[in-house]
């Protein structure tokens, strides 16, 4: 198809390139709302948002580089970002408790 348009792969590599931009973007924003909480399950989520735009980033990477093993380090880093999460809320989930159990009250969630 790219051979009948011209310039039709060059306008698709900078769609690639401009929707990488917006994830860079976008990353930057949930970095921050983990930053800055205010709760520990903001954090979490946004810690979370992050993972997975990072895997469409490597996807579209893979897809503008024309890369094949750039998906299986997406694949790789999926199982490495859904391990976090989990770590991350049982973490939250025992000082939750430890708090309940102290002071009789929990957190703000």
């Amino acid at each position: 198809m790219e051979e009948r348009i011209p310039g039709l792969g060059q306008a698709y590599a900078f769609l690639l390139v401009g929707a990488l931009v917006f994830l860079a973007v976008m990353v930057v924003l949930c970095l921050i709302r983990a930053i800055i909480g205010p709760r520990i399950a903001d954090r979490v989520v946004a810690v979370n948002m992050m993972g997975t735009m990072v895997m469409v980033i490597i996807s579209v990477l893979a897809l503008l580089l024309e890369e094949g093993y750039l998906v299986d380090i997406c694949l790789i880093y999926a199982m490495i970002s859904f391990l976090a999460v989990i770590i991350l809320t049982k973490v939250y989930m025992g000082v939750y408790t430890e708090w309940k159990e102290h002071r009789g009250e929990g957190p703000e969630v």
